[in-house]
């Protein structure tokens, strides 16, 4: 008996609480919010809701810097609201999945506080501790880079006289997972939200949980993955050989908690969605054949080059990479990297184009809230900025420079509060309250209930695009064919399943181009009115794209 796993068909929306719905008026999103706009998400056709961290944290990285795994921060409520959110969402069909961040805590977490009050302590080896080099021991254990390439990882405790490693932000020390203590105490926090029914975990940073026990020095040099460009080989911080075990290790504590048909197919499955960096047959090697992450994140895509070639040569690799029961996930945007419509200068069309592509190409899409909206990146000086990122590695840049690099520097710009109305505070928080970081502007014009009553809007071509997914089983789990005959600046490929074939092509071009699609048939959508379907063939107007439903052979 063949049973496709749910994910297979999922579409899954990111909400970043702090700035989903502010429900109490003071400015900071919360769950409440977040359960008061579950119908958007249902409405837009996607499935599963991705929540950022909302535990108990200092704020000092917005929840990436947890100090209790179980339980929600005040600011965003309680224990009972996340419960009801989980319960709410099911009720409507969705699944959720939380942000789990394990490869650092706070340095406020009690686990650290009380692994840096000694050498001998009960959780002295929770975290990375090293003695440094030098007659004083006061150069770092390692030439270990921080996250940001900019400086040491390792950070000086003067209490414990030693090294504990912060691969991010100074204040987020990186546990110890080669301790089977803090194995276990993750393994239950895993348990914990499993228990109280989430579907499963994004997991944050997750190549780099694992370290070189040796504590070998990196090796200097310059090296492309994927998209990045590392300066060093990162061999003993990232993808280390031993992390792929403990993936297999965390997979059976999430089957703990499947729910067995009565012919022992789980209809629940829990899964688990990595955050790993690297080319494509690198972060296949996380699915451990099966017995791993059930998904990955493909990056790439969030540094798109708005080509037709660029996507048809990363589509090829990424099914090349994941083949069929593989999924891709595909991401175009996230509450980490500029919004997809600045990378095309703002343009509409084209933002219609990269949502038919995002949604139509075979595997797992995922939305970053606003996005659907054709939300844009909101200007935050550097001086202002509230993101720890910014303020402590870029806060150097002058202005007038950071203002006209193609990749922002500040996060906050991408994070700004979610655009419900035309009215004030874009309907996040109530009128007069000052919300966290600024309300874009354009929210007069891009906001979810205008958009929603024009069938011409980015949020309705969303809708539409998402629907068909759902109606149609090409779309929703078919196989994906590149069309090698489609035109130099067109990107085509066939979905096709259960006998029904559907064509996809877009024109990432500047002029209007017949594309001959291998047969006739019927408009199932398009992006632009002026798209027309004649025969074998569909004519698209520049920046366009179409779905074509094949007649039977």
């Amino acid at each position: 008996m063949s049973v496709r796993p749910w994910w297979h068909e999922a579409v899954i929306y990111q909400i970043y609480p702090r700035s989903f719905a502010d429900s109490d008026g003071d400015g900071v999103g919360d769950l409440q919010g977040v359960i008061d706009h579950l119908d958007h998400v249902v409405d837009l056709g996607a499935d599963t809701i991705w929540l950022s961290p909302f535990f108990p944290s200092p704020q000092r990285d917005f929840g990436y810097d947890v100090t209790d795994y179980c339980d929600v921060d005040p600011a965003y409520g309680t224990l009972e609201t996340a419960d009801a959110l989980i319960d709410e969402a099911h009720r409507r069909g969705l699944r959720v999945l939380l942000d789990l961040v394990p490869n650092h805590t706070s340095d406020e977490h009690p686990w650290f506080i009380e692994s840096a009050s000694s050498r001998d302590n009960p959780r002295a080896d929770w975290y990375l501790w090293a003695d440094g080099r030098g007659p004083d021991g006061r150069k770092p254990p390692t030439n270990w880079r921080s996250a940001f390439q900019v400086s040491s990882a390792w950070r000086w405790h003067e209490g414990r006289r030693q090294w504990y490693l912060a691969t991010f932000l100074p204040c987020q020390p990186d546990l110890n997972w080669r301790n089977p203590q803090v194995r276990a105490a993750m393994f239950d926090v895993v348990r914990f939200w499993l228990r109280r029914g989430v579907d499963g975990f994004r997991l944050d940073m997750y190549d780099s949980i694992l370290k070189d026990p040796e504590l070998r020095d990196e090796r200097w040099g310059l090296r492309v993955s994927g998209s990045t460009l590392a300066i060093t080989d990162e061999r003993r911080t990232r993808h280390h050989p031993d992390l792929f075990e403990l993936t297999r290790e965390l997979r059976a504590v999430c089957r703990e908690f499947d729910d067995p048909d009565e012919h022992g197919v789980p209809t629940r499955e829990r899964i688990l969605l990595g955050e790993v960096f690297g080319s494509p047959g690198e972060l296949r090697r996380y699915r451990c054949d099966g017995d791993g992450l059930q998904l990955v994140f493909l990056f790439d895509f969030l540094r798109f080059r708005y080509s037709a070639g660029w996507f048809a040569k990363h589509i090829a690799e990424f099914e090349r990479a994941f083949p069929w029961p593989d999924q891709p996930t595909y991401v175009l945007e996230n509450h980490d990297r500029s919004r997809s419509i600045d990378r095309v200068g703002g343009d509409l069309r084209k933002a219609r184009v990269l949502a038919a592509i995002l949604c139509t190409a075979r595997g797992v899409p995922t939305i970053y809230m606003g996005q659907e909206l054709g939300m844009s990146n909101t200007y935050v000086p550097l001086a202002e900025a509230r993101d720890p990122i910014a303020r402590q590695y870029f806060g150097w840049v002058p202005e007038v420079v950071a203002r006209r690099l193609p990749e922002r520097l500040n996060r906050d710009e991408v994070r700004t509060p979610m655009q419900w109305t035309a009215g004030p505070n874009a309907g996040f928080s109530p009128p007069g309250v000052t919300t966290w970081l600024p309300v874009n502007p354009n929210h007069v014009t891009r906001n979810v209930a205008d958009e929603s009553s024009d069938p011409a809007s980015l949020l309705s071509w969303y809708r539409t695009l998402l629907s068909c997914r759902r109606s149609h089983p090409a779309l929703a789990h078919g196989r994906l064919d590149l069309l090698a005959s489609a035109p130099t600046d067109v990107l085509g490929y066939v979905r096709s399943a259960d006998g029904e074939r559907i064509v996809v092509v877009a024109n990432l071009g500047r002029a209007e181009t017949p594309v001959p699609i291998g047969g006739s048939g019927r408009l199932l959508a398009a992006s632009d009115p002026s798209v027309a379907l004649a025969g074998p063939s569909v004519t698209l107007p520049c920046d366009s794209a179409a779905l074509v439903l094949l007649d039977p052979d």
